[in-house]
């Protein structure tokens, strides 16, 4: 977590020294000669923000802690450079057993943006892929042994056991809606359905949780979704 939060500060200063230059690029407006009409260009850059959705969840659930930053960069006029890190931690109960699963993940991948703005908006509706991976660790902070037995009933074992270095892969497929609500400022709602591809699991135990991906069902499929605020830091026009 340590590590987690010196790299959010170094980004953070990267942020601020960045929107301080480009604040002095003004926005510029093109006369096409030829048509004698208006060509409207738009803000190439980098985009950074973060995932508001999950301190909320936090304020609601205590058995979750989460952060995600997210980021983006355009490529060309409907292609974007995707990436999302993240830590998080997630308490699991279970009939027999009562868990939890804390670490990091990074997803990365590209968006598509489908809409066709009008004049100089900056909106999009787009559709993306990610590439998921996470390191974690696993602890069952306690179990039950499952005996079918109504003269003994089995006792709840609260001694814990850790597993560390776990790691899981996944890929999502992701849909999304972005607006601008003020200048270089944007509010995005995304979905995603994941597809996890492998899982290390604990001896005598299985991974219920890996930060990145959410739960983890028998199916090895999952759903998230994210709703971020981001800044764009525009770098040129085109």
């Amino acid at each position: 977590m340590q590590h987690m939060f010196k790299y959010i500060i170094n980004i953070c200063f990267l942020f601020v020294s960045v929107v301080v230059f480009s604040q002095e690029q003004p926005t510029k407006e093109i006369i096409d000669s030829e048509t004698d009409s208006i060509v409207y260009k738009t803000n190439y850059g980098l985009r950074l923000g973060i995932d508001i959705s999950k301190p909320i969840l936090r304020q609601f659930n205590s058995s979750y802690n989460g952060l995600e930053l997210v980021g983006d960069f355009r490529l060309s006029k409907v292609f974007y450079a995707a990436l999302e890190i993240g830590f998080e931690e997630e308490t699991t109960q279970e009939d027999y057993t009562n868990s939890t699963a804390k670490g990091n993940y990074i997803r990365m991948g590209f968006n598509f943006n489908a809409y066709k703005n009008w004049l100089d908006m900056n909106n999009e509706i787009f559709v993306g892929f990610r590439y998921g991976f996470s390191l974690f660790d696993q602890t069952v902070n306690s179990y039950t042994p499952n005996i079918n037995s109504t003269y003994f009933p089995a006792n709840t074992i609260t001694t814990s056991i850790k597993a560390e270095g776990l790691n899981a892969h996944w890929s999502e497929f992701v849909i999304g809606l972005k607006a601008e609500t003020f200048k270089n400022v944007f509010v995005t709602f995304s979905g995603s359905y994941k597809i996890l591809i492998s899982v290390k699991d604990p001896e005598n135990f299985k991974s219920l949780y890996a930060p990145g991906f959410n739960r983890i069902f028998e199916s090895g499929t999952g759903f998230g979704f994210n709703y971020t605020l981001t800044y764009l830091i525009p770098f040129k026009k085109k």
